[in-house]
């Protein structure tokens, strides 16, 4: 059991520093808020990071609202990025 706790970590952290090559610093800010704001998620970190990342897509550049703020404005954006992440 511990040994699949430790490669699930370490798939996750692979998984996380391939999408932040990605990103840009300001990008990389809005994600990592994110996850912070989904820490307590019933979901893994691959899924939550899935979803903070497709959001942080579909915002615009000029946004000021972290994620979690503008998901509430954006219901529809945030059931898609759901279903994309597979968190449904």
């Amino acid at each position: 059991m511990k040994r699949a706790s430790i490669i699930g970590v370490a798939l996750a952290s692979l998984f996380v520093s391939t999408v932040a090559l990605a990103q840009s610093a300001d990008d990389k800010k809005w994600v990592a808020q994110c996850l912070v704001d989904n820490k307590d998620a019933k979901v893994s970190l691959e899924i939550v990071t899935s979803y903070c990342t497709c959001m942080n897509s579909q915002m615009s550049e000029s946004e000021t609202r972290t994620i979690t703020e503008w998901e509430k404005a954006n219901p529809n954006t945030r059931k898609m990025c759901e279903q994309k992440a597979g968190w449904n």
